[in-house]
């Protein structure tokens, strides 16, 4: 039996490939603007559009940018074998895109008062990581 063996039968962890440019260019200062442009499918970089711009006030803006970048990281894990359910483990650093993408969107939502779509996405983080939740709070 493998040291990471699933033992409740769920379906196993989804790593997503690594995609280190945007990472790397959002670390060295460059504007996410200009990351998610060059990189449209980078969940990382809308989800730090999406930070930003609530960081700033700007809170439908947020929605908008979070609602794209967690599309964008569900594609992602469709083409990584994810099935809808299962572990998105925030360990892993390639699915923090998408995780944070995942927790700004549920923020928006409660912000904007969209409460049904605040407690999906907050069900979600935690059904998806519980280290993610609690560390994005």
């Amino acid at each position: 039996m493998g040291i990471h063996e699933n033992l409740l039968g769920g379906p196993p962890p989804t790593h997503l490939p690594e995609d280190p440019e945007p990472r790397d260019l959002l670390a060295s200062g460059t504007a996410p603007a200009e990351v998610a442009a060059k990189y449209p499918t980078s969940s990382l970089a809308w989800a730090q559009l999406a930070d930003d711009a609530f960081e700033a006030g700007r809170t439908v803006e947020s929605y908008a940018y979070a609602r794209t970048g967690y599309h964008r990281g569900l594609d992602a894990l469709r083409r990584s074998g994810w099935k809808g359910h299962g572990p998105v483990p925030f360990e892993h650093e390639p699915n923090r895109g998408f995780l944070r993408a995942l927790h700004a969107l549920a923020r928006a939502a409660g912000a904007i008062g969209e409460q049904e779509e605040y407690e999906r996405c907050t069900s979600f983080l935690k059904d998806s990581s519980p280290t993610a939740a609690a560390t994005l709070g």
